[in-house]
C-alpha cells in the first residue's frame, strides 16, 4: 500500500518526513519535559535513525507517525499519527494513535486536532476497527488528549509495559480504546 502524503486539518499539517526535520526533532527527543513520561531521551543519531524509519512506515504502509508543523507558518512541531503496536500484550494486535509535540506547541489543542485526523484516516481509510492509545498513569495531558478523542478508559485494561523492567516507575500503564463507529469529527480536514 502506498502512502498518503500529508493530512490537513484547520490549523495544522501532518505530513512525510524530511532530512531538515531533524534538528528541531532532535532538540524534542532530548527535551526532558518532552520525554518525561519515556524511559529516555535520544541523541541525535537515536533520532535521525528514527526518522528515517518513521518516513519508510509512512510510505511502505500508507499510515504511521506523521511529521507535524502548524500551517500559518510551517513551524515542525512534533508528531502525530497511526502505527501498530510493536510489542504482544493482552490487547494486540492492535492499532495506537500517538503524538510527541514540542512544549511550545502545548496547550493550544494542537495534539487533539492532529489526532482526530490521524485516527479518521485509521477508521476511514486504513479500515481499522478500533484504535488504542496507552500511556503512564501520571501522563494527565495524554490522557486528557485520549479523553478529547472520546476514547474510553476501563481499568481492567491496565498493564505493565513489556518493553520495561519490572518495578520500573514509569511500567504500569493504562489502556484507552476508540471504536470504529465514534469516527471523530473532521475539524476542516481533507487529504
Amino acid at each position: 500500500m502506498s502512502g498518503v502524503s500529508e493530512l490537513r486539518t484547520q490549523r495544522l499539517l501532518l505530513r512525510q518526513w524530511r532530512e531538515d526535520d531533524l534538528e528541531p526533532f532532535a532538540h524534542l527527543n532530548a527535551d526532558p519535559e518532552v520525554v518525561r513520561y519515556l524511559p529516555a531521551s535520544l541523541t541525535r543519531g537515536e533520532s535521525l535513525a528514527m526518522l528515517r524509519r518513521l518516513r519508510e512506515s509512512l510510505h511502505n504502509a500508507g499510515y504511521g507517525l506523521w511529521a507535524l508543523e502548524t500551517r500559518h507558518n510551517g513551524d515542525f512541531i512534533g508528531f502525530t499519527g497511526v502505527q501498530d503496536v510493536p510489542f504482544e500484550a493482552h490487547f494486540t494486535p492492535a492499532m495506537e494513535v500517538g503524538w510527541r509535540l514540542a512544549r511550545h506547541a502545548w496547550g493550544h489543542g494542537y495534539a487533539t486536532e492532529a489526532a482526530r485526523a490521524a485516527v479518521r484516516h485509521a477508521f476511514v481509510t486504513v479500515g481499522v476497527g478500533e484504535i488504542v492509545a496507552f500511556t503512564t498513569e501520571a501522563n494527565t495531558r495524554s490522557r486528557a488528549v485520549m479523553r478529547r478523542l472520546g476514547m474510553r478508559h476501563d481499568p481492567v485494561d491496565d498493564f505493565d509495559h513489556p518493553r520495561l523492567p519490572a518495578g520500573h516507575e514509569l511500567s504500569r500503564h493504562v489502556l484507552y480504546r476508540l471504536d470504529r463507529g465514534v469516527v471523530p469529527a473532521s475539524a476542516g480536514m481533507g487529504y
